[in-house]
């Protein structure tokens, strides 16, 4: 129905009529540019608050996965510098970014 729609609008209407061209062109990029933001802009900004609220909820005790495919357990976090402390063995712990965690892990 929409490409019936765009079909319709770029047809000429009348032979010697001018000036309808340029309607029907600001018509099509207001389609094009309402279809980019509902299908690619208003999707990413969904799921990038998703994932701030879910760093935001981080707490000690939490098992995580970084974005480079660690996986550890919370052991602290420095708000000042923005820093996890991650346990991920026996002995073992790291300092990471709050940014680079990608996820929580259910257990």
């Amino acid at each position: 129905m929409f490409f019936n729609l765009l079909t319709l609008l770029m047809m000429p209407t009348k032979e010697g009529s001018g000036g309808g061209g340029l309607t029907s062109m600001l018509i099509m990029f207001g389609a094009i540019f309402a279809i980019m933001y509902f299908l690619m802009i208003r999707p990413q900004q969904k799921r990038q608050k998703k994932h701030e609220a879910m760093l935001q909820s981080l707490a000690k005790g939490d098992k995580v996965v970084t974005a480079g495919g660690i996986y550890g357990l919370v052991q602290s976090h420095n708000e000042d510098k923005g820093t996890l402390i991650l346990k991920i063995a026996e002995n073992v712990k790291v300092e990471i970014k709050r940014s680079a965690i990608a996820g929580k892990v259910e257990s």
